[in-house]
């Protein structure tokens, strides 16, 4: 079974990820839906060994044999780019494949906010992307890396796992650093990039205490920061990085937090009610004075009044987003709801509208 012949079949099908696991037929993801590849058949441990074994660099190898998880990006012979995992379940291999794009999307094709460029001109800060996996987080970090390298000159630093997007150079010199072949682990490559003369650094995720530590001293030193996290609103967000630190840094991170912090992006991938793809959902939060008071002043429950009252800043909430592309019939009600943070506040928008 030859995996490139597999991915190409399900690239050309629009599909996302593609899984393989014992006792059912190739499985793929399009528009955020699962489905078995019924031209295949059930898979069996052998054809999943062989097929990992076609992806897996030489230095990886041992890793798979000795049954322990395994990260690496594989590009296909026609030089289409992808994510691998390989993992174990049941005492069997197991295979999830993330098909990437080669072409890099501009803020525009994303049909993203304008408020996006904005942040991504910053000459400093800490610029957060959110959502769960699956969202669409790489792909719009893709986009405003790809404005700066566009609209300014600067040196860009990325440490990733692993490498999604390939950037040019083309404003902008941009070093791609892979944790694994590059890199110990991202804590460590963002302590050195202080070292490497960076503008901006891509820090692929905020994983533990010592990550987002660094990402935060590589703000406050005057560098433009952008990173992900798995929470699903800018509260929550917020939340999250100060209860990674111990109870007597608390108060210290809320004051780093309020003066290095740019912007919060909330986002989630909705199918379109037209079944052509997916699109996303975004809720914004621009730092203004105000929400770094109330960062600073432990009064983070009231960030999201904020976000509502504060269009003209360029912030979006959430739950009217939802609400606007339900009425407008971009998505279905039904997905909207699912996604929303106050089932009240989505109808109260609804019908405003």
């Amino acid at each position: 079974m030859n995996i490139d012949k597999i991915l190409d079949e399900v690239r050309v099908l629009g599909c996302s990820d593609l899984h393989f696991t014992v006792d059912i037929a190739p499985v793929v993801r399009l528009n955020g839906a699962l489905r078995k590849l019924s031209a295949y058949p059930l898979m069996e441990e052998e054809m999943i060994v062989d097929i990992a074994e076609q992806m897996v660099p030489d230095e990886l190898k041992k890793d798979v044999y000795a049954h322990i998880d395994t990260d690496f990006s594989y590009t296909t012979k026609r030089g289409f780019r992808h994510r691998v995992n390989v993992y174990r379940q049941r005492n069997h291999t197991a295979i999830a494949i993330r098909l990437l794009r080669n072409d890099i999307p501009t803020l525009e094709d994303l049909l993203l906010p304008p408020i996006l460029a904005d942040f991504s001109m910053r000459p400093r800060g800490l610029v957060l992307v959110t959502g769960p996996t699956g969202s669409g987080k790489s792909t719009t970090l893709a986009g405003m890396i790809d404005y700066v390298n566009v609209n300014k000159s600067a040196h860009i630093i990325t440490v990733e796992d692993p490498i999604e997007y390939v950037h040019e150079h083309k404003r902008c010199m941009i070093n791609q650093r892979e944790v694994g072949p590059d890199v110990p682990d991202f804590a460590s490559a963002l302590r050195a990039a202080l070292r490497e003369d960076p503008d901006v650094i891509l820090v692929g995720e905020m994983r533990d205490f010592e990550t987002v530590s660094a990402a935060i001293t590589a703000a406050e030193t005057g560098h433009l920061v952008f990173s992900t996290l798995h929470t699903t609103s800018a509260a929550d967000t917020i939340n999250r990085i100060i209860d990674v630190y111990p109870q007597h840094q608390q108060t210290q991170i809320r004051t780093q937090l309020a003066n290095v912090l740019v912007g919060v992006i909330s986002q989630t991938l909705l199918p379109k009610a037209d079944g052509s793809g997916r699109i996303a959902a975004l809720e914004v939060l621009n730092v203004t004075d105000a929400c770094a008071s109330m960062i600073r002043d432990n009064k983070v429950h009231l960030i999201q009044s904020a976000i509502q009252t504060g269009k003209q800043y360029g912030m979006i909430c959430l739950d009217q987003e939802l609400a606007r592309l339900a009425k407008t019939g971009v998505v279905h009600e039904a997905d909207a709801l699912d996604r929303c943070h106050d089932k009240v506040e989505f109808y109260r928008f609804f019908n405003a509208m």
